[in-house]
């Protein structure tokens, strides 16, 4: 019977292998999830950060808010450790989720930096 030892070092040799393949073109934020190893838990959890924040987007959207800084900050402050908010920010736009909301965070990050 094989090692589970030798099993897992088999396993990461695999996401390896198809982490520098074609595979992942077009599935940025998948592997960031994968590069940065993220378990499934945290990676669901950025999901749903996203998906509450995107609510939350929405529904101050239609209210007439117009500077949506909080939400970034709190998008920020409840990121994974392994990742970075401007990395992460752009790995969700390339794969096309919460475009809207994405498109504000990187709005507001650019004019923080002017």
């Amino acid at each position: 019977m094989e090692s589970l030892e030798s099993r897992v070092n088999r396993l990461e040799y695999y996401i390896e292998l198809l982490s520098e393949s074609a595979v992942l073109q077009g599935r940025p934020f998948v592997e960031l999830v994968i590069k940065r190893e993220l378990t499934k838990e945290e990676a669901s959890e950025i999901y749903r950060l996203c998906e509450e924040l995107n609510k939350v987007y929405d529904e101050q959207k239609a209210e007439g808010f117009v500077d949506f800084t909080p939400l970034l900050t709190q998008f920020v402050g409840m990121l994974n450790h392994k990742l970075t908010p401007n990395e992460t920010i752009q790995a969700i736009m390339k794969e096309g989720m919460y475009l809207p909301l994405m498109n504000e965070f990187v709005s507001i990050i650019e004019r923080i930096r002017e």
